[in-house]
């Protein structure tokens, strides 16, 4: 039987529907553009056919045209990952701009069940035809009502056709037809409104809308590995509500024993339960389900819930499923591990989020107030080729790039050919051509793709396994065989060994002169250019000086309270000697101090649980802590994504701003006393005014200081809750320590996947990984069980396929661990997938733990 791939299941599925997408003009949310751009799907969807991709929350009036075919652009397919009452609005302007079309089809990766059970989600149990007729009622309502709009005055349709330049090409050649018809009928207004009247009519009553689920809305770094687009509504749903065991929407809720139920369960487990559960189908697995933690456990009984009877009978391949919060272990994302794709995610700008549009013209429709959501940074990362390939970054370099790709450039920004000319020899024109948008380097970035491979093995696939050495050695060996293969020379000697940044982009900058080699390799040139991102003085630098910063708290935790709690005092205070030392700009921040503090009372709580009375830190150590926070918020401006101190940012800046003007009169004033008493005694009449003003400053001073010490009160019941969870390292320890097998230096670092698989793997029993019953072991408890026919509970490591889901998110340090724990229990037969809600850098931590997306 051939290997488990979910990036080909990905790709078979667009396949699969590929006879709705021939000849169709096809429209992608944010999250089925992150996904595809992952996937690397867009070639495919244009050998199936389709005619044209476009945005479907930034739709503009060009799209209309933007097709080469306009007569056979009659089918609109849009493909969501998101509920159908929020692509609602987007799906009706698409309709209402593409006039011609007739039949418009739909796809979800939100089932019909999950779209019912949703809070957020007005439609029933049959969502998918219901939304069929909405659909249609609510399109033709719009074209009534542009009838009640039309303009019958002869002036005004020329004012419209003179507007309609900025509305779109399309509008400007419907309004010219519609002028000559009014010039040629003697009633130009009734003649007109008819045109118009039996236009739109027709095009209402031709609309046949279908709906269909699409379930397989991913994003596969690697043939086993594979995270949900941040930009989907599975992956931004909320998995723990606000209360005293949670964190953060975006996280499952702390472990108490007690998994919700009933009216409490979140919207993000049953929307990740359904998932799974059609993931499984797609990749035709049977499941047997494992969990550990309280929201895991609630997501493993929906997905018993909904499997049935009619799977036994299938033929499919058995498979485990073992699914684990993520707040069992929260210290690992937090840490910046040995991993060059944690790396590269943290040290290369991502995709601004899509930002909303304004709703179409017409009825508004009433938004209800639903669950929260987190809203996560897009998996897109901006990988920067045009600053690698101009050589020096100098205006001549970029106007020979612009040569080399003169075609490309000229058709992206063909209405500007005329003024922005590439054959130009004038430096104003240069100029203007090296301002104009088509130098924006979005046009240049590039991205990861998990379907590129170099020989058969997959890039991603390759460098997730490695460390950062490792991994970067890789890419170098494979920019060397490229060139081979390409016979490209670069100048310059290259040395073995790990590569610097100059010699990964001079082999970038050589494979890239011609276009053709540059189509052929762009694979492997998108990933060197991302390594040499993540190696480059400032980031590296920025990445070690937090290696070393975690390395020393370890080893503090491993000896006393007290010394933990003065090495985190030290890194606040250093984090505000690096602001005002322009040196040392860009090493620590306050924000990176605030990282570094909550890894901190992580590792206090698993060493020193009882020490105090609420925290792991006696009163006299918190207090220090909290002294040098409250010191370095007033003496410096902080980031304004913390979320303790939202609205006080300004109050702030505005006493810093004091105490400086302040200081700068008493330096001032210091100057001045040796001056002629006669000069200074009409300024004695003041005192009275001096002093007023001076109480005033100390009653704003103090009431700003007790209002920053509750906002700081609140910041460390959240690191309470962080080092304070006992009955989750009583869990660990008695889950994965037992008998002693993990205890030992090689596994003091380790996460809890590569503990958890290590165990599972080696046979060893886990007292807290609850087992739920498959179809057929429920039909054996409540049927054949009666006759003696028990089933014993099946093992993990008894199953060929095992696949982990980390519920909240994993990063490339899990992934390279999970893999290493495979490899060590000598079990080459076992095919292990890896999946969580997203990917996590320890920025995304910080964010959930004490940014936006917090609870704080």
């Amino acid at each position: 039987m051939a290997l488990l791939d979910v990036t080909r299941s990905c790709l078979d599925s667009i396949t699969q529907i590929a006879d709705h997408l021939k000849g169709s003009i096809l429209y992608l949310d944010a999250g089925c553009v992150e996904s595809f751009q992952i996937l690397g799907g867009f070639p495919l969807l244009l050998d199936h056919g389709v005619n044209v991709v476009c945005s479907l929350e930034n739709m503009a009036a060009l799209d209309a045209v933007i097709d080469w075919n306009p007569a056979s652009a009659t089918k609109l397919v849009v493909i969501t990952s998101r509920l159908l009452s929020d692509a609602h609005r987007y799906i009706l302007r698409c309709l209402t701009t593409h006039q011609d079309v007739r039949h418009c089809t739909i796809f979800t990766s939100i089932s019909e069940i999950a779209h019912s059970v949703y809070p957020d989600s007005p439609l029933g149990p049959d969502a998918f035809h219901e939304y069929e007729s909405l659909l249609v009622q609510d399109y033709e309502e719009l074209v009534k009502k542009d009838e009640k709009k039309a303009l019958p005055s002869e002036d005004r349709i020329l004012e419209k056709c003179i507007s309609s330049e900025d509305e779109g090409w399309s509008r400007l050649t419907s309004s010219e037809e519609d002028i000559t018809q009014l010039e040629a009928s003697s009633s130009g207004r009734d003649s007109y409104e008819d045109v118009l009247t039996s236009h739109r009519e027709d095009v209402g009553q031709k609309l046949v809308v279908s709906v269909h689920h699409f379930p397989m809305i991913l994003c596969p770094f690697s043939p086993r590995v594979f995270v949900l687009p941040s930009e989907g509504l599975i992956a931004e749903a909320c998995l723990s509500p606000e209360n005293v065991d949670s964190l953060s929407p975006g996280l499952p809720p702390l472990y108490t024993g007690m998994p919700p139920d009933g009216d409490d369960i979140p919207p993000g487990a049953t929307l990740t339960a359904h998932f799974l559960y059609h993931f499984a189908a797609k990749m035709d697995l049977k499941m047997e389900i494992f969990s550990i933690g309280d929201l895991s456990k609630t997501v493993g009984k929906i997905l018993t819930d909904m499997s049935s009877l009619y799977d036994v009978g299938r033929r499919k391949k058995s498979a485990g499923l073992l699914l684990v919060d993520r707040t069992l272990d929260l210290l690992t994302p937090c840490c910046h591990g040995d991993s060059l794709v944690d790396r590269m995610f943290l040290s290369l700008p991502r995709r601004k989020r899509t930002s909303p549009v304004t709703h179409v013209k017409g009825p508004e429709t009433s938004l209800k107030k639903g669950p929260r959501i987190c809203r996560r940074a897009p998996l897109d990362v901006r990988i920067p080729f045009a600053e690698i390939l101009t050589e020096d970054e100098g205006k001549a370099d970029k106007f020979r790039l612009g040569e080399r790709i003169e075609a490309f450039l000229s058709g992206w920004n063909s209405r500007n050919s005329t003024s922005q000319n590439f054959n130009n020899s004038g430096e104003s024109n240069r100029d203007q051509t090296l301002q104009s948008p088509i130098y924006d380097p979005e046009l240049l970035s590039g991205c990861f793709v998990s379907s590129e491979n170099f020989r058969g093995i997959p890039y991603m696939e390759a460098i997730l396994d490695r460390k950062t050495k490792d991994g970067t050695v890789l890419i170098k060996k494979w920019l060397q065989e490229t060139m081979r293969k390409e016979n490209v020379v670069v100048n310059g000697k290259i040395r073995p060994g790990f590569p610097t940044k100059v010699e990964l982009e001079s082999m970038i900058k050589a494979l890239a002169k011609s276009q053709t080699c540059w189509l052929r390799n762009k694979g492997v040139l998108q990933l060197a250019a991302a390594a040499t991102v993540a190696i480059e003085e400032l980031n590296s630098t920025r990445w070690d000086a937090f290696l070393s910063a975690e390395k020393i708290l370890r080893a503090s935790a491993e000896d006393t309270s007290q010394g933990l709690a003065a090495q985190i005092v030290d890194l606040i205070n250093k984090s505000v000697l690096v602001v005002k030392s322009e040196a040392s700009k860009g090493v620590l921040s306050f924000e990176d101090a605030l990282l570094l503090t909550i890894t901190g009372y992580i590792l206090a709580g698993e060493n020193f649980p009882t020490s105090g009375s609420d925290g792991p830190f006696s009163w006299q150590e918190e207090h220090f802590i909290k002294e040098a926070i409250i010191d370095a918020i007033l003496e410096n401006p902080v980031d304004g994504k913390l979320k303790f101190l939202h609205g006080l940012i300004e109050e702030l800046q505005t006493n810093r701003d004091r105490m400086k003007s302040k200081g700068t009169k008493e330096m001032g004033s210091s100057q001045i006393k040796d001056d002629d008493f006669d000069d200074q005694w009409e300024s004695w009449g003041d005192d009275d005014a001096d002093i007023n003003t001076t109480n005033e400053e100390v009653y704003d001073d103090m009431q700003l200081k007790l209002e920053l010490r509750d906002r700081v009160d609140s910041l460390f019941k959240t690191l309470h809750k962080l080092s304070g969870t006992k009955k989750i390292n009583l869990l660990l320890k008695e889950t994965l320590n037992s008998e002693n097998i993990l205890n030992g230096d090689q596994y003091a670092n380790k996460g809890v996947l590569y503990k958890l698989l290590t165990r599972i793997l080696n046979k060893h029993d886990l007292p807290n990984l609850e087992y739920h019953s498959s179809t057929m072991g429920r039909l054996f408890k409540s049927g054949f069980g009666r006759f003696g026919l028990g089933q014993a509970k099946p093992s993990l490591a008894d199953q060929n396929v095992i696949l982990v889901f980390v519920i909240g998110g994993i990063n490339g340090l899990e992934v390279r661990e999970a893999q290493e724990a495979l490899s060590e229990s000598g079990r080459p037969d076992i095919e292990l997938i890896v999946g969580g809600t997203t990917f996590l850098t320890p920025h995304d931590m910080f964010d959930l733990l004490l940014g936006d997306s917090a609870y704080v």
